[in-house]
């Protein structure tokens, strides 16, 4: 499956992964203006034994089938201080 990748110029660390590239009438209105405007990033093959440094890949392929895209928002700081204690 392949995806396309944008980032939000007006949230810093979102990233909007795209089923269709600059299929942006699939994104909910709100969320959409909440975005901004989205920068093209890159073009990924997702497959399955794909790593995404902050997503778990086989969501990011459930939300992209189902419905057209999948967000990821920026860690939250506590999350990251736990990770790195691990």
């Amino acid at each position: 499956m392949q995806a396309y990748v944008y980032k939000s110029r007006r949230k810093a660390d979102t990233y909007v992964f795209l089923a269709a590239r600059d299929d942006f009438a699939c994104l909910p209105e709100p969320l959409r203006a909440q975005l901004g405007e989205l920068g093209f990033v890159l073009e990924v093959a997702l497959t399955p034994e794909r790593k995404l440094a902050r997503s778990d890949p086989a969501v990011v392929r459930a939300n992209l089938a189902a419905h057209g895209f999948h967000v990821q928002f920026p860690p939250r700081p506590e999350l990251e201080v736990a990770r790195g204690r691990d």
